[in-house]
């Protein structure tokens, strides 16, 4: 580390599990903070400990509740009237962020709520992974690093040394993403056209591509209730697939999500540790991006390119 540029990281409530990994892989100690909860809910966030020209990075994912956002722009707040040199929050789960346009009239666009209270709190810096939309980069007026889990996903699927491999994406949203993945590996790609009745209510979905004796590796960015992830595996089996993997970098999973998984024809789906599991699942695995994040800590530390961590440039 480079000596004149002190740092010091501190975690959220709920992000807590993460921050501790992160700290071990840095070879640092967590830093000491306390949250105070009143009778009805509302709580003051203190440091335990001077950060006074520090480099701090708050650990946080936004996920539902809201209490955990609000506890994260209470950190920011403390951490500016502490005299933080620098503020930096880790997220990585940006929640709000599937609401990232007007997709029809009268609706909010919650990511850029977010991004400017975020803003205001006093940021210096982001560091993110997976966000739902790449353009919600452009709602901050500071820099963004925008981490990938295919950075710990891709290394993950060639271990396994699957024969016959196609790369699928559940819908057509997601099909950069899916695109990158099969360059990456060599593979053929398979597209999935749903279509929705209503929000996380899939009524119809067709495969376009060839899955017939193929193991399929199927990509989100996140999954919630399931309902697609497990329909797309379920269609792909039933039309001839050898097998079908998921690979997701949040999980989300609101019920029935994880019965659904259970019951679903998959053999297994992978998640990195963004949101802690609310349910244990026999077809639920956790890929740690603990390692990626505290080598992004050290690289925006030391003013270092963060890029050569990417095995894919964008997805």
């Amino acid at each position: 580390m480079n000596a004149n540029a002190p740092f010091k990281v501190f975690s959220g409530t709920k992000s807590r599990y993460m921050a501790e990994k992160v700290c071990q892989a840095l070879g640092c100690k967590l830093g000491e903070m306390n949250i105070q909860y009143f009778a009805d809910g509302e709580f003051v966030v203190s440091y335990e400990e001077s950060i006074r020209g520090d480099e701090v990075y708050l650990v946080q994912s936004t996920f539902p509740n809201s209490d955990n956002l609000m506890e994260l722009l209470m950190m920011i707040d403390a951490a500016k009237r502490a005299s933080a040199r620098k503020i930096i929050p880790v997220i990585p789960y940006f929640g709000w962020a599937r609401q990232d346009r007007k997709d029809k009239p009268r609706v909010s666009i919650g990511a850029k709520l977010v991004a400017d209270l975020l803003s205001v709190a006093g940021i210096n810096r982001l560091i993110t992974m997976d966000l739902h939309a790449d353009q919600i980069q452009g709602f901050f007026d500071v820099p963004v690093d925008h981490l990938y889990s295919s950075s710990v996903f891709l290394p993950y699927i060639q271990s396994m040394k699957l024969d016959n491999l196609v790369v699928a994406s559940p819908d057509v949203g997601g099909s950069k993403r899916a695109a990158s993945y099969a360059k990456y590996l060599n593979v053929d790609l398979v597209l999935c056209h749903k279509h929705r009745a209503k929000a996380n209510v899939v009524s119809e979905m067709k495969i376009i591509g060839d899955v017939a004796g193929k193991n399929v590796i199927l990509l989100d960015d996140m999954v919630d209730t399931a309902g697609t992830i497990t329909k797309a595996a379920d269609i792909m089996m039933d039309a001839g697939a050898l097998s079908v993997r998921a690979f997701a970098s949040h999980a989300v999973l609101s019920d029935p999500a994880t019965e659904r998984i259970e019951k679903s024809k998959l053999t297994a789906i992978y998640f990195t540790d963004s949101i802690p599991l609310k349910k244990p699942c026999d077809k639920i695995k956790i890929i740690s991006v603990a390692d990626l994040i505290a080598d992004t800590i050290k690289k925006v530390n030391t003013n270092e390119s963060i890029s050569d961590s990417y095995l894919i440039k964008s997805h």
